[in-house]
């Protein structure tokens, strides 16, 4: 069985995948979108992470990205059931144990629904402005996913002693209701595939297109075993764009659309080169739509999953 989950829209708006409406939503739209996600199956909703964008990318990526502990709080509050999962948190921006409170925080507050899903980033001027060395992101990432895991862990007083974090002897409270927050590291790139058999609890692959998913699997499962690695991995993807239905106006060439039996058996296909989660997305005018669309995926296309 192949689980579902989407990243929220409104939250982040770059123009590779915002749909128009989403400029003038707001709170209100990210409440409806959450309840509908609890309502209608999502394992998880997915937030962003970007702390400043400079000028020279605010054209194809926007300025608005909402913080994902903000964010997932603020949503937590409003759903029972569905993840909380930060895809992904560019945790190297900052102090792991600052990282650490906001979302040991999270996970207390939403009774362990966090997924922490950590990337290395790739805006330089990001990694500048808050004083952190843009080259050596990885080796601060994979560090810093170290700490997370102590910093995370049950221990109230976690210690950490590393090349460029340490501490012991500092309590944090409230603890994550999870003894063990899953961690998932994104990426596509050999470091990134490298470092979530490893370290990851989960992969979440970053736009591979079907046809090297499969070895991209292949890779991080041997990855893992030779590593001497028991414990199972979730694999995830990012499907192609969906419109469940036939749609009656332009959703693009790229788009997947059609009888909810035909979906499946097209998304079916993950699961059989062993993906576990699938990140939707669906084409969408308005709020409206993408309820209805995400109602009609839940009821019509996931039980053929």
């Amino acid at each position: 069985m192949v689980v579902y989950g989407m990243q929220l829209p409104v939250q982040s708006q770059s123009t590779l995948y915002a749909e128009p409406w989403e400029a003038a939503a707001g709170p209100a739209d990210l409440l409806a979108v959450a309840r509908a996600a609890d309502a209608h199956g999502f394992d998880y909703l997915a937030s962003c992470d970007h702390v400043a964008i400079p000028r020279r990318l605010a054209g194809p990526m926007s300025t608005v990205w909402y913080d994902p502990v903000a964010t997932l709080s603020f949503l937590a509050a409003a759903t029972e059931r569905v993840r909380l999962l930060s895809h992904v948190a560019v945790v190297g921006l900052r102090h792991p144990l600052v990282t650490a409170k906001a979302y040991a925080t999270l996970d207390h507050l939403s009774g362990g629904r966090l997924v922490l899903g950590v990337g290395a980033g790739h805006v330089q001027e990001e990694f500048e402005a808050l004083g952190v060395d843009f080259a050596r992101r990885g080796a601060v990432l994979d560090e810093t996913v170290d700490a997370l895991r102590a910093a995370l862990g049950p221990e109230e007083y976690p210690e950490h002693l590393g090349e460029r974090f340490a501490f012991k002897d500092l309590g944090q409270l409230p603890r994550p209701a999870q003894r063990r927050v899953p961690l998932w590291v994104g990426g596509s790139s050999p470091a990134a595939v490298r470092r979530a058999a490893l370290k990851g609890d989960g992969w979440l692959p970053q736009g591979d297109p079907r046809e090297k998913l499969a070895e991209q699997i292949r890779k991080l499962l041997r990855l893992r075993t030779g590593a001497g690695i028991a414990e199972p991995i979730t694999v995830g993807a990012i499907t192609e764009a969906l419109y469940v239905g036939t749609p009656g106006w332009e959703v693009g060439r790229r788009t997947l659309s059609g009888r909810p039996e035909e979906l499946a058996a097209s998304l079916r296909a993950y699961g059989e080169m062993g993906v576990h989660q699938i990140q939707v997305r669906f084409r969408s005018r308005s709020r409206t739509e993408l309820i209805d669309q995400m109602a009609a995926f839940g009821t019509e296309v996931a039980p053929h999953l």
